[in-house]
């Protein structure tokens, strides 16, 4: 049975921050310890990293600290720079909207002159390294007169790695009456002789971990930035062009935002999270299991009651808590005998998370590079061709033969007709023969340039063409998405109007920029454009009739490539 963090009598101000990190429920060490800590027994606990124990011991300590008290009352200490500042970021995530409380992170390695001046101005909290601490308590710069609660994280590690002296010279400096709060993942002579020694009575809290197998399935990872997420994700579903995708959020407001995004960029995606209403959910589940909903956007806890069996990829688009997480997740794909990928994007640090996850699943996740525009175009080509295979083979062909034929007589050699409707096809645009390598690269500010065209739609996301396009031409045949739609989009209705657009293919434009002009300057979905019929200068627009005003209205000073774009409904021009 879990426990909501609601159950666990917690601040309003963390229970909040909790909200936000994305955690719904807690973890097992968390419901087991939080309020034991919170009564002020020690505590000794065995579990292992990835379980949610910062938050198990963060939690109730940063609950102990006195905000009105500027001296030093709790210290934390870790095995590694690297979890020090791990733990310190997760404690100033808890106290987002806790005022007063100031943490520090004190580890080797970064210059200790300026640990002392921020020590001098008063912090309640520590989270620092064995050497560091003992250093600055000969310094007189850490005074341990005033500490009411002591917590080793990771104990086992701290001891294998020789801090043993260090810990109990530290733990007989404070004060006698103190709270001890003591982890670690294994129990052995040593940890045991500590607890003996330094703890009071301590309550024992175990969780054991449950066997992780991970199933057959492609595991990759990539290491980006938090502000290229989206754009990876965008590469990752042109490459593959999944039926099915489930990607995975930490919290629900990044479900909806990342929703947003893929509804704006044409992809037909939707989200399932904690605050959706039952009737919502089971029309999200419905349109995904019938496949009329490629892209299905959930949090950890809404993604319990998913049972389709083919999904084709899941993506990590935030690293999940924990392994066990992990291992739910990536194991919605590759069901019943079927084939499966999982792809996580990592952000800075969070690769120690996962070395984590791999460590104790023992799961082989390759790295890679995400595609480039090349790439894409390669996969296209591929795509395009076995579909001409496909079509050459049904041998319906006639019609098409005799326009062929009465062309190469009027001096067109066939090679040259067969390329040019390969170009025509594929839409391929020199222009964006550069496709910004977003592994390595620093984020770099868009030019004037770029802001103009993706302001016009020419956002330059190759690969997305034939999803555009198919969307467009399919339209008018999607009768089964119609009621969705309109319950989405109250302006969305059967009676679509014809507009007319001033530009054409000797602008160079295609129907993803029609889409993207229409969907950035206008506000409107880009799903609930229609047929778009491209002549040599003009084009022919089908949306929903409540729509027509307000595109004409926010479309008047809207340009393409230095064209102005005139939009008005068809009326005579329609062909």
């Amino acid at each position: 049975m879990k426990t909501k963090f609601e159950e666990l009598n917690i601040s309003p101000e963390i229970l909040r921050a909790v909200q936000d990190m994305g955690f719904e429920e807690a973890t097992p060490i968390q419901s087991q310890s939080i309020e034991i800590v919170k009564s002020g027994r020690d505590v000794l606990g065995q579990s292992q990293t990835g379980t949610g124990k910062t938050a198990a011991f963060g939690i109730p300590t940063l609950e102990l600290v006195d905000q009105e008290d500027r001296c030093l009352q709790a210290l934390v200490l870790c095995p590694t720079r690297e979890l020090a500042i791990q733990v310190s970021e997760e404690f100033r995530k808890l106290l987002k909207y806790k005022d007063g409380l100031r943490v520090l992170p004190i580890y080797g390695g970064q210059p200790i002159e300026r640990q002392i001046l921020a020590l001098r101005k008063g912090v309640q909290i520590v989270i620092g390294t064995p050497g560091r601490v003992m250093d600055h308590m000969r310094r007189r710069t850490l005074k341990m007169e005033t500490v009411k609660i002591v917590v080793l994280d990771e104990a086992d590690e701290m001891l294998d790695m020789g801090f043993r002296e260090d810990i109990e010279d530290i733990l007989q400096k404070i004060p006698i009456g103190h709270q001890t709060v003591l982890f670690s993942a294994t129990m052995p002579k040593e940890i045991l002789e500590l607890t003996h020694e330094y703890l009071n009575d301590p309550v024992f809290v175990r969780v054991t971990r449950k066997e992780l197998t991970v199933p057959s399935i492609d595991q990759v990872y990539f290491e980006v930035r938090e502000h290229n997420k989206m754009e990876a994700l965008s590469r990752m579903l042109d490459l593959h062009t999944p039926e099915l995708c489930l990607v995975f959020c930490n919290t629900k407001r990044k479900v909806d935002e990342l929703v947003e995004k893929l509804q704006s960029r044409g992809y037909f995606a939707e989200g399932l999270h904690g605050d959706l209403k039952q009737t919502q959910r089971d029309s999200v589940m419905k349109k995904f299991r019938n496949r009329t909903l490629e892209i299905l956007v959930a949090t950890d806890v809404a993604a319990r009651g998913i049972d389709v069996d083919d999904i084709d990829i899941v993506v990590n688009y935030d690293l999940p808590q924990d392994e066990e997480q992990y291992i739910h997740r990536i194991g919605r794909t590759g069901r019943a005998g079927r084939s499966g990928t999982a792809f996580t994007f990592i952000v800075g640090r969070e690769i120690y998370k996962l070395r984590d996850i791999m460590r104790y699943t023992n799961a082989k996740i390759i790295r890679q590079k995400l595609p480039t525009m090349s790439d894409i175009e390669d996969v296209k080509i591929k795509r395009f061709i076995e579909q001409l295979k496909e079509t050459i083979q049904e041998e319906r062909l006639t019609k098409y033969i005799n326009i062929v034929e009465n062309m190469v007589s009027d001096d067109y050699d066939t090679l040259d007709i067969a390329a040019a409707l390969l170009k025509l096809s594929l839409q391929d645009d020199e222009e964006h023969e550069s496709y910004d390598d977003i592994n390595e690269r620093p984020f770099r500010e868009r030019s004037s340039r770029e802001i103009r065209d993706n302001r016009d739609g020419r956002n330059g996301r190759n690969g997305r063409e034939s999803r555009l396009s198919r969307e467009t031409r399919d339209f008018g045949n999607r009768d089964r998405n119609d009621r969705d739609r309109g319950d989405r989009y109250p302006k969305y209705n059967r009676d679509t109007e014809r507009l007319f657009v001033n530009v054409g293919k000797n602008h160079r434009v295609r129907p993803q920029d029609i889409v993207g002009a229409i969907a950035n300057e206008a506000g409107v979905p880009g799903r609930i454009i229609g047929s778009i019929d491209i002549y040599d200068d003009f084009t022919f627009v089908d949306v929903p009739g409540g729509y027509v005003d307000d595109i004409i209205i926010k479309m008047r000073h809207a340009t393409f490539k230095g064209t102005k774009m005139n939009i008005e409904r068809a009326k005579d021009r329609r062909r």
